[in-house]
């Protein structure tokens, strides 16, 4: 199991993220990060001699921000939409 870091300000590389998010339940791989790098729609991350650095609490928000609320049934997500 990847190690999920304790302290937010950590700086981790895009394998590590990738790992660490996936522990979590976050499933996404190093590739995918890389994209998003490339496309937009990923976590911030700052360059360090060329390689990609994430902030641990900026790769954990990023996630968070696209999980929805809990549901108890489908049917909630639909009435979500209609509502919108």
């Amino acid at each position: 199991m990847a190690a999920i870091p304790g302290n937010p300000a950590a700086l981790l590389t895009r394998e590590q993220t990738a790992a660490a998010l996936t522990a979590l339940g976050y499933k996404v791989s190093p590739k995918t990060l890389s994209t998003k790098a490339t496309r937009g729609g990923g976590p911030p991350y700052s360059l360090f001699c060329g390689r990609a650095l994430y902030r641990w609490q900026d790769a954990l928000d990023w996630a968070r921000t696209r999980t929805t609320p809990p549901r108890r049934s489908t049917s909630e997500a639909d009435a979500q939409r209609s509502a919108a």
